[in-house]
This record gives C-alpha cells, structure tokens and sequence, in this order.
C-alpha cells in the first residue's frame, strides 16, 4: 500500500522472519513505522530486522515463542516499555505441516498445530488488546487462510485451526469495537512462501495443477497480501472490523 502513512506508529509482526510476515515487516517500515519482528527463528529474524535498518527503517527483532504465555507476555510489554505503545499487531506466526486424511492425522500435529496457529493467536491478542484498552486505540491483523473459509482435503487439522483464528477474530472485534480498537484477519489462497514450498514438495502437486485452482491463472505474491494487512491498519479502513478479508487470485468463487 504505497500511499499508507504509518510514520510515528509502533508495529509488531509475529512470524516476521519469512514469507508474508517478512514481506509486511518490510512493508510497514516503508511505510515509516517502527517494525518489532517477533519470531521464533533468530538468525532469520534479525536479519528481516538488519535489512530494514539497512534501507533505512525502524526495526528490532525479539525471539518469542508464542504458545508460551509468558514470552508474550513480556513480548508485549518490552515493547511498550522502549516505545511507550502498540499502535497495530500482524498475528502472523503459524504452521502448516499437513498431507493426511483426517482418519490418519497424528496426535502430536494436532496438539502443535493448535498450540502455535490458535494458542499462539489467543495469546498475542490476549496481551495486545490489554494494552490497545489501555491506548483505547490500535488494529490487529490476524492470518487465517482459505482453509478458514471451506474445507481443505487433506489438511483438517489446519483447517481447524484456521477456522479458529477467524472465530477469535469476529469476538475480539466485537468486544473492543467500542473503545477505538479494531481487529480483522486476513484469508489467503496459495502465496509463493518458503511454507507453500515445502507444501509442493509434501503434496507431490505440480505447480501447474495449483496455478489451475486460481481464477486469475496465478499464485499470490507476499507483497500483494502485505499490501492488504496494511490497508486493514490504516486510516483507509476506519469501519472496517470483525471482516475476514480473502486474498486468493478467486479461489474460494468457484
């Protein structure tokens, strides 16, 4: 979102070391916000971090761990005490290990599954929104997927936690909705990231067959969906709350 202002405001992006969290920390800091990579992936993190600052950003990383309460807790609150706020948060950190029928799914998945890609978003909100009452402003971004949406063959466990994320988002929002915090996700389809990557190579998928799912003849790019977690921050969206914004070149009209 190129036209965005974001200068003066402070950003944290988990799962900022990679993909689409890498894309929209980058994004963000063009855009003149102060950037806080979260993740879980040091040596990635500080350099998604370092390249920022080398363009001539704001950025720092902090390793977290979000299914643990007290990392996030004190993710959060190390924030606010360098920069005395938290004007928008991208819950961004998430899995996606799955290539079974359900009736062969692994217990062990489920409970990791679960733990990072709906524990680790309860939590983040769970402090983020403590703080944003206290401001009684800020937005959140949640990412969910088109398997939050529909069903998805192969992937219930991620389906189901995908179709938490958006649950926790819709009651979040309608929760703070009146003291001036406002809390979306976003859904998309298939995004050329390092965990469609090794997805393809799990799947035994061509390309081709997947590009062939998208109306619009393509995958997604990370900027595209950056560009869209920034439009649900920004001033351009100010009624804009509780929404489930899908970001799949079409998938999901078919």
């Amino acid at each position: 979102m190129s036209n965005a202002d974001f200068s003066g405001k402070i950003v944290l992006v988990t799962g900022g070391a990679s993909g689409i969290g890498a894309a929209t920390a980058v994004a963000f800091a063009d855009a003149g916000a102060t950037v806080v990579v979260a993740d879980i992936a040091d040596v990635a993190g500080r350099s998604v971090a370092a390249d920022i600052q080398a363009a001539g950003g704001q950025a720092e990383f902090v390793r977290v761990d979000v299914t643990l309460a007290g990392e996030v807790e004190d993710l959060i609150a190390g924030v606010v005490a360098r920069h005395g706020q938290l004007d928008h948060a991208f819950n961004n950190a998430g899995i996606e290990e799955e290539s079974r029928r359900l009736a062969d799914g692994d217990e062990a998945l489920f409970d990791r599954m679960l733990a990072i890609n709906v524990k680790g978003v309860w939590l983040c909100m769970k402090y983020e929104l403590a703080q944003m009452a206290r401001q009684r402003h800020g937005s959140i971004v949640n990412t969910a997927s088109v398997a939050g949406l529909v069903g998805a063959p192969k992937h219930a466990i991620y389906a189901a936690s995908k179709h938490a994320v958006l649950g926790l988002t819709r009651s979040a929002a309608a929760e703070y909705g009146r003291i001036g915090v406002r809390v979306n996700a976003i859904c998309p389809g298939v995004i050329r990231t390092p965990m469609f990557e090794r997805a393809l190579q799990r799947q035994l998928a061509s390309l081709e067959a997947i590009t062939a799912m998208h109306p619009m003849g393509r995958i997604g790019e990370v900027a595209e969906v950056a560009n869209a977690v920034l439009f649900l921050c920004s001033d351009a969206s100010p009624f804009i709350t509780g929404h489930a914004l899908t970001i799949d070149g079409g998938m999901t009209a078919i």
